[in-house]
């Protein structure tokens, strides 16, 4: 199947923007190209039935998990495989909430009724069938999916694609981050409770916020979040209030430049940094935190909000008690945290596990040397999808993929910085590497916004909407 590209249209600059090139599509993209705007517009937005190609391409893949990386694996597989490759989308919940954007909503600048996505649109116009059930295990040798409900589905390839966990830190428990101390790291109820606790401090209070080591979902998050609140004090008039932060790394772990000049300057007096914390404990009563620097001494914070960010792992390792040593969840008895105990290690190619043929992981439970982010989860999904196509046609895996990672974090109510970065496959180490502008991945590195400004935060909201559209339209 020849398939043709205009680079004029505006399809091909929407696909470009999201990382995709006409290379990595071919031969397998479901419907022709069609240059009128209109037309497009309306593909995108309606629940109109596409006609989907008949490739040739046949089987059923299963995915698991309707997240970022989930969905756009989902949709692509229809939208690339054709009318006669299966998908089916396995999530406990109905519908996606957004992490992205879900920062805003501490600061009442969002609603979380914004940020709730319907996965309608991927059964109605592209045919994958959903599936609202939990996953009680992955049986990879009758490659078979087996559900609380007890009806197993058969696969000829599966998509893992959960998500995170969190791990114990900081003496809390299960119970602690629900209704005392949040975490809100998976956006929901944990967000509304952040936000009230915030919108109840007063002059002089103090929010503190920790970070654990690296990999984490997305690695600007905390920093941005600090930025926010920050913000949101200052705007509201509390005054001699401070944020806190406990960064159990040793640097600022992305955007180091932006935001060094935040905590410095646009937030100066209100934003206390602090790298190498160690020994963090919190108590969930009365929102003492201690910790030290490095082998530092003891020190005491009597905060009035306590935000702990907990390590993460991929979600299915345990039964998400927090126990780090509990490995009786679907996830390790298919022996996919073969990374650390706590992620996939995968070939970045088609992100097919290295210890169990046939499986794919996807997202952040995945580890191939990109970050745990939701552009990059819909990269992964997309480039996940185009390999499985090709190895159901007989075929390889496209051998030098490229992804793109773009965020965007705002820095006051009005105003935002961005980062980007393209990576492609080093075939020396592996693995996808930041790459320079001559596709080299040596000495490669990610791209920063010279400067916090107001237009950065209204491409902010186009880059969210077309990120969303791209992902669940």
């Amino acid at each position: 199947m020849n398939t043709h590209f205009k680079p004029n249209s505006r399809r091909h600059w929407l696909l470009g923007a999201l990382g995709l090139s006409a290379a990595s599509l071919s031969p397998w993209l479901a419907y022709a190209d069609n240059d009128n705007d209109e037309d497009f517009e309306h593909e995108v937005n309606s629940n109109v039935s596409l006609a989907l190609a008949q490739t040739g391409i046949s089987g059923h893949v299963v995915v698991i998990g309707g997240g970022m990386a989930g969905a756009a694996a989902a949709k692509y597989l229809r939208l690339w495989g054709g009318a006669q490759l299966n998908v089916t989308l396995i999530d406990t919940d109905a519908s996606y909430t957004s992490n992205i954007m879900s920062n805003l909503v501490l600061t009442q600048q969002r609603t979380m009724a914004s940020l709730d996505y319907k996965r309608d649109v991927l059964a109605s116009s592209y045919g994958v069938s959903l599936v609202q059930d939990r996953v009680v295990s992955l049986d990879t040798v009758n490659k078979q999916v087996v559900l609380a409900s007890g009806a197993p589905l058969s696969y000829d390839r599966v998509v893992v694609a959960p998500g995170v966990e969190f791990m114990a830190a900081y003496g809390l428990s299960v119970s602690d981050y629900d209704t005392k101390t949040p975490h809100a790291w998976r956006a929901g109820a944990q967000t509304t409770l952040l936000a009230n606790q915030i919108a109840g401090m007063a002059n002089g209070d103090t929010f503190v916020m920790t970070i654990p080591l690296a990999p984490y979902r997305c690695p600007p998050g905390p920093y941005e979040r600090a930025c926010v609140v920050a913000d949101l004090l200052k705007r509201t008039g509390r005054s001699n209030c401070r944020v806190v932060i406990l960064d159990e790394n040793a640097n600022i772990q992305a955007e180091s430049g932006t935001f060094q000049n935040a905590f410095d300057f646009v937030h100066a007096g209100v934003i206390s940094y602090q790298s190498n914390a160690r020994n963090i404990q919190i108590n969930p009563d009365t929102k003492v935190v201690t910790y030290a620097i490095g082998s530092g001494a003891t020190q005491t914070i009597n905060a009035r909000v306590v935000n702990p960010i907990p390590a993460h792992r991929a979600a299915g390792i345990g039964a998400g008690n927090l126990d780090a040593n509990d490995t009786s969840g679907w996830f390790a008895a298919a022996r996919l945290n073969n990374s650390n105990g706590r992620w996939a290690a995968v070939n970045p190619l088609s992100y097919e596990s290295t210890a169990v043929s046939g499986v794919h992981v996807i997202g952040d439970a995945a580890q191939c040397g990109l970050p745990k982010a939701g552009h990059v989860g819909n990269q992964e999904g997309k480039i996940c999808a185009d390999a499985i196509i090709r190895l159901l046609g007989g075929g390889s895996p496209d051998a030098a993929p490229v992804a793109n990672s773009a965020c965007y974090s705002p820095i006051t109510s009005n105003t935002a910085s961005w980062l980007t970065a393209v990576y492609q496959y080093d075939a020396s180490l592996g693995q996808m590497k930041v790459a320079s502008n001559g596709g080299q991945t040596s000495g490669g590195a990610a791209v920063e916004s010279a400067s916090i400004s107001s237009r950065n935060y209204t491409q902010m909201g186009v880059w969210f909407n077309t990120l969303m559209k791209d992902t669940f339209a």
